[in-house]
């Protein structure tokens, strides 16, 4: 005699597909989250490096001007 699941059985594997499948959204989710976390924190680094760098630029073309401005005035001198 052939023995048919019983309909508890069913039920029971459902409710775990349904489990596993809010899991992996969940997961999916929190990754998408962290991806994006990440991505923050690194245009924000880049900012502030940029920031930085451009600061010292200027500091160094202010510089070449007063020392042009400098040698200018030696020379008229």
């Amino acid at each position: 005699m052939a023995v048919t699941p019983s309909k508890d059985y069913k039920r029971k594997e459902r409710e775990q597909r349904k489990l596993e499948k809010r899991i992996a959204r969940d997961a999916a989710k929190a990754e998408k989250i962290e991806a994006l976390r990440v991505a923050e924190e690194e245009a924000e680094q880049a900012a502030a490096e940029k920031l930085v760098e451009d600061a010292k630029k200027k500091e160094e073309e202010e510089f070449e001007a007063e020392l042009e401005a400098e040698r200018a005035s030696k020379a008229g001198a």
